[in-house]
């Protein structure tokens, strides 16, 4: 029968689905597998599911010509800890699992923008601690979201989803910067550069993929554009953002606050980060709700049961 790995533990729903159709064992462990887990999973299973963390780097499959490994179903819309080039080379398939994790992210991005601009984690810590003194006119002012206009860099499925909810539901002005055009079913200005938007953006929100090409792209220039009044919200990958120059930013007062959900170390977070009260602090949520991380599931053992039978994969990457 067809042995798969699946490197992290699954919702209930998720493994009998998997185990309805394969061999199945799935780790215990909800850390990374190491380089050596990484070469020795290459040559005892057909197929194996990882996540972000498992980091698949060329040097994994350096020695992998011939390995019994034929497919990994990447359990996420991210691949960018896969060199599919390199798998490739070497005859593996790679898959994701887009479109199931679109509305959840948006939400967090909605989330991390009201908490953000209405201090909700710094407000929610003082009332913990027993340092609220009760309501006056002039506590804890925050700033309106609505009406304000909010800068998306990366316009695919995340960040329309991000765009409708801001305009639709908040009656936001709309710009954006994305490689290509994109055809959209709301009113949104297309702008030349991430700096551009920036210029312009009360909230900054970066929903791109991970990976070389967007490394860093938001540093120095990208924060030296926005107003001191903006606030950065990263629902993308962590080294999108240059942590350091996020934090000279933020210390010198050359932006307002920022709300993350992914960091460039993870799950190393600054401690200067920790201790700012304009910046709110999420767990990488993005994708954190049952149903969504079921559908990822099911969406990657899809992809396998597609493979394994010879049909065309579902959600090819590379």
């Amino acid at each position: 029968m067809t042995r798969i790995l699946i490197t992290r533990p699954m919702p209930t729903r998720v493994i009998r689905e998997a185990e309805a159709q394969f061999e199945v064992e799935m780790r215990d462990e909800n850390t990374p597998l190491k380089l050596g887990q990484m070469r020795g999973a290459l040559a005892l299973y057909d197929g194996i599911v990882p996540t972000l963390g498992d980091m698949f780097s060329a040097e994994v499959f350096a020695d992998g010509t011939g390995s019994r490994c034929r497919i990994l179903a990447n359990f996420g819309v991210g691949y960018n800890h896969i060199d599919v080039a390199a798998a490739g080379a070497v005859g593996i398939a790679v898959t994701n699992t887009p479109g199931a994790v679109t509305d959840a992210t948006a939400d967090i991005a909605l989330m991390l923008i009201l908490m953000s601009a209405r201090r909700a984690g710094e407000g929610e810590r003082m009332l913990r601690a027993g340092r609220w003194a009760g309501w006056n006119p002039t506590q804890m002012l925050g700033t309106h979201v609505s009406g304000k206009t909010v800068g998306i860099v990366g316009m695919g499925r995340i960040g329309q989803a991000i765009a409708r909810r801001c305009h639709f539901g908040f009656g936001m002005e709309v710009v954006y910067h994305n490689r290509s055009d994109k055809a959209l079913d709301m009113p949104a200005r297309q702008l030349e550069s991430v700096e551009a938007v920036a210029a312009e953006a009360d909230f900054l929100v970066l929903a791109v993929p991970g990976g070389a090409a967007t490394r860093h792209l938001v540093g120095e220039a990208v924060l030296a554009a926005m107003k001191p009044t903006a606030h950065l919200v990263n629902i993308a990958r962590g080294d999108v953002v240059d942590e350091a120059a996020l934090i000279a930013a933020l210390k010198e007062g050359r932006i307002a606050a920022a709300g993350l959900d992914v960091y460039e170390h993870e799950p190393e977070v600054p401690e200067v980060l920790r201790k700012r009260d304009n910046v709110t602090l999420l767990p990488h949520l993005g994708t954190a709700a049952l149903e969504v991380r079921e559908a990822m599931g099911l969406m990657a053992v899809e992809n396998l049961r597609a493979f394994f039978a010879g049909e065309a994969l579902p959600n090819p990457v590379g």
